[in-house]
């Protein structure tokens, strides 16, 4: 078998609804992003495994559902320690043993280790001296690109280990606000003497198709985070009113134009038939994006349904997902199966016709059998676990998904923390008949509602979700989410 290439795009907080082809209401059109669904295989039904950043990209490159890793709540920020554990392999190392060549370029968001000068605060940093456990030592070959979200100091570059220029001043956002404050948003912080808020997309994009170039005669895979269109939304000068919608429609045009340039780029250089690229989310569309002000064009980034990023509904963690192949998937197919971006190592790994070690990606499920149209009937998944940005579980099966808080467990209404006492301290959701997370039908469905629970918790005790032997999670549990419920609701 003549290996694949594997482009892998992933967007930073864009909605399900923002993608023209799943969304016939969309308030513009993303040409690039439809041909991708018109030329190769779109989901209907794809998840990240959580609802904000750095949970959903663990997840993504180890296969590891994120509740298992140290971090059992929120996001990492600009200067926290890694957070893929010492010894994990990720996709990027197995494909490394199959003599790929790696590079990941963007958004890292997974921690770094900073060398120190003498105190243990960020101004401490010695930004002269190398970094240690960068994406060069979880498996890939090349690394450029930034610590947190581009709303997060440090403003530095970092190729492989070393910052390309050491910070000379401190930016904040309000120097500049001819784009309304709450879009054009990061948080005031140190920024290396190359470092251009409006710079940095343009940036990432030439290097990708620069290394797509240097990569071309050998098998590569180039992991390819996006800052966009999360804030600070910042659509440089071509695409500024494109979408004749709001800033925040002109970022994701501006995002689905980069998706056509890296797929003009594998064509150029003859790879198409034999490159998978794919395109996804890491979570939905940040309440940041204003969708009151969407709204009066029409749109809404979470299509119909309920919540944003940060939430357990599906607006927080349903995500685009488009894969293309021309070599082993048809032109044109759809999947309405759930599936998971936790997926991705074993569905590679699948391609190799190789088997996953124990103690490897133990919450990821091959999707081949979707991608080359081979089903045998029967679900790929048994069922998927969804987390919120508070830490609050939901597990999906069939058309049931229940949720283990009485709210949001992120930003919409209600918030966490809000529900009077006695209100129902879960939900139960018929996705088949009610995709939107309107009614809560718990009490009319406990052998439901039990056999979830006991689901969900065998998950979290084993420490997998696929078949093998009991793994260790990561850090103190959490048991309180799901343990605390009364059998009897």
């Amino acid at each position: 078998m003549k290996k694949p290439n594997i482009i892998y795009i992933l967007a930073d907080d864009m909605g399900y609804g923002d993608i023209s082809h799943l969304n016939e209401k969309a308030g513009f059109k993303t040409p690039y992003l439809d041909q991708m669904c018109e030329e190769g295989l779109h989901f209907t039904d794809g998840h990240a495994s959580s609802a904000v950043c750095t949970p959903s990209r663990y997840s993504i490159l180890t296969g590891r559902y994120n509740f298992r890793s140290m971090l059992k709540e929120q996001v990492l920020f600009g200067f926290d320690k890694p957070l893929i554990e010492e010894g994990r392999k990720t996709i990027a190392d197995y494909l490394k043993e199959k003599e790929y060549r790696t590079a990941c370029i963007g958004k890292w968001h997974l921690g770094f280790e900073w060398s120190l000068k003498d105190s243990l605060d960020s101004e401490s940093i010695d930004y002269t001296k190398p970094l240690i456990n960068t994406p060069v030592d979880n498996g890939f070959d090349y690394f450029y690109g930034i610590s947190g979200s581009l709303d997060m100091p440090p403003y530095v570059y970092v190729e492989n280990r070393q910052v390309t220029a050491v910070p000379d001043r401190i930016v904040s956002s309000g120097e500049n606000t001819v784009t309304p404050l709450y879009k054009k948003f990061f948080r005031t912080g140190v920024t290396g003497a190359d470092f251009v808020h409006e710079d940095v997309l343009p940036n990432f994009t030439d290097r990708v198709l620069d290394k797509i170039e240097e990569y071309k005669d050998e098998p590569f895979f180039i992991y390819f985070p996006l800052t966009a269109p999360h804030t600070p939304i910042l659509p440089t000068k071509a695409f500024q009113g494109k979408s004749e919608t709001t800033e925040y429609g002109d970022f994701v045009l501006m995002c689905d134009d980069i998706v056509g340039q890296v797929n003009e780029k594998v064509k150029a250089l003859g790879l198409e038939e034999n490159t998978i690229v794919i395109f996804t989310s890491d979570n939905g569309c940040s309440p940041m994006a204003n969708f009151p002000e969407l709204s009066q064009y029409g749109h809404n980034p979470s299509y119909i349904f309920r919540g944003t990023k940060a939430d357990i509904y599906e607006g927080g963690h349903r995500v685009p997902l488009i894969i293309k192949w021309p070599e082993s998937i048809k032109a044109g197919s759809r999947s309405d199966e759930p599936v998971c971006l936790t997926d991705f190592y074993a569905t590679i790994v699948d391609i190799f016709n190789d088997e996953i070690e124990s103690n490897v990606a133990e919450d990821s499920v091959s999707n081949l059998p979707i991608w080359l149209d081979k089903r045998n009937g029967e679900p790929v998944r048994e069922a998927l676990v969804h987390h919120s940005i508070n830490g609050s579980f939901s597990i999906r099966k069939g058309k049931w998904k229940l949720e283990m808080c009485p709210d949001s467990g992120g930003w919409s209404l209600p918030l966490p923390g809000t529900m009077p006492e006695n209100a129902p301290k879960i939900q139960l959701y018929d996705m088949e008949e009610d995709v939107r997370e309107q009614y809560n039908i718990y009490k009319l469905h406990p052998e439901v509602v039990k056999d979830l629970k006991e689901l969900l918790i065998k998950y979290i005790v084993d420490g997998r979700s696929t078949p093998g032997p009991k793994q260790k999670n990561t850090g103190v549990e959490r048991w309180e989410q799901i343990m605390w419920i009364d059998d009897s609701f």
